[in-house]
């Protein structure tokens, strides 16, 4: 696959042509080149961050490293906990293709992020295998994470020329061994403007949610209440905006349901606790913690049956008789 490819970049300024289409003489530092053909990237399922079909030459970054993989899953974790406060699904499509034809319609030049979310799950599929670029919705949000690599010198201005509304730019607190010096730790959300990207400290998919906010979110190893108190803001905010809220997922409709349920079966229990206390207590009868303690295992026995068995039985042991619980 890499053989002849010291001939084919024989210099710098060769690289250089491979990728362009956006700004001047983009690159991407931390990867290397690697050869692969028209007919090969239709059925390529490894990772890249660019091919051109031009010269056929792809860019391939870092390996698939824990520390280079986890920001992009926790951001779609954190993405559906947002969706179900906001009562509408968000899809997270991870690396999946973004291309770019040229005039005659062929397969030109490819990039794929490290993630990318939908805020309309209905818009995000696309035509084909890949999100066309200026025929398929892009993607409200896309997430490049910098470890090894430095999108900032060639990658995000591509995607400024592609059109794409949102970037995020993800440094995570614990390093990838080699990386440079330069990076230092933190989120960058890059928005589009009529001068092209800038710098925003919150983002504009995902109202209220800030940079710092985000960046922390997805280097805990466990979200604080803090980072969950954020996520639910944003979820909120969104829904309000919508008309929708947290009982328009099924998963958290279903959860406050069986909620509400066992909230209604506990509060049947201390009620029946209290019968039984004040009327043993008007017999001359002690209700035992014991005796308690067994209604509470009275499942498919009616409260009438409780309320009956209370006045008529000879003593504790007889109440638990009367209703079939053993001791």
């Amino acid at each position: 696959m890499i053989g002849g490819m010291d001939e084919a970049l024989h210099s710098k300024d060769v690289a250089r042509s491979a990728i362009s289409g956006g700004p001047k003489y983009p690159e991407f530092p931390g990867c290397h080149p690697v050869r692969i053909s028209r007919a090969e990237i239709r059925t390529w399922e490894g990772r890249i961050e660019f091919w051109d079909a031009d010269t056929e030459i792809a860019m391939v970054c870092e390996p698939t490293t824990w520390y280079h993989e986890v920001p992009g899953q926790r951001l779609a974790m954190l993405a559906r906990m947002i969706a179900a406060v906001r009562g509408a699904q968000i899809e997270a499509a991870g690396s999946s293709d973004l291309l770019l034809r040229n005039a005659r319609r062929e397969w030109w030049r490819i990039m794929q992020p490290d993630q990318m979310l939908f805020l309309n799950q209905q818009e995000a599929e696309p035509e084909a295998l890949a999100v066309e670029v200026g025929i398929d919705r892009l993607p409200d949000v896309v997430l490049e994470v910098d470890n090894t690599t430095d999108v900032r010198r060639g990658k995000l201005g591509l995607y400024e020329a592609w059109g794409f509304g949102e970037v995020w730019v993800e440094v995570p607190e614990h390093p990838a061994p080699g990386r440079p010096a330069s990076l230092r730790p933190g989120l960058t959300i890059h928005l589009v403007s009529e001068g092209g990207f800038r710098q925003a400290q919150v983002s504009r998919a995902f109202p209220g949610w800030s940079a710092a906010e985000i960046h922390t979110a997805l280097n805990e190893p466990v979200l604080s209440v803090e980072a969950v108190a954020a996520l639910r803001r944003v979820g909120r905010a969104m829904g309000e905006a919508e008309g929708t809220g947290p009982e328009d997922d099924p998963f958290l409709r279903a959860e406050r349901a069986e909620g509400r349920a066992e909230g209604i079966a506990r509060g049947q229990i201390e009620m029946l606790q209290t019968v039984v206390a004040q009327v043993f207590e008007s017999r001359g009868l002690t209700a035992t913690p014991a005796i308690l303690k067994h209604i509470e295992r009275l499942n498919g026995v009616s409260p009438a049956a409780v309320t009956q068995a209370a006045p008529t039985c000879r003593d504790a042991e007889d109440f638990m008789r009367k209703l079939a619980i053993k001791a």
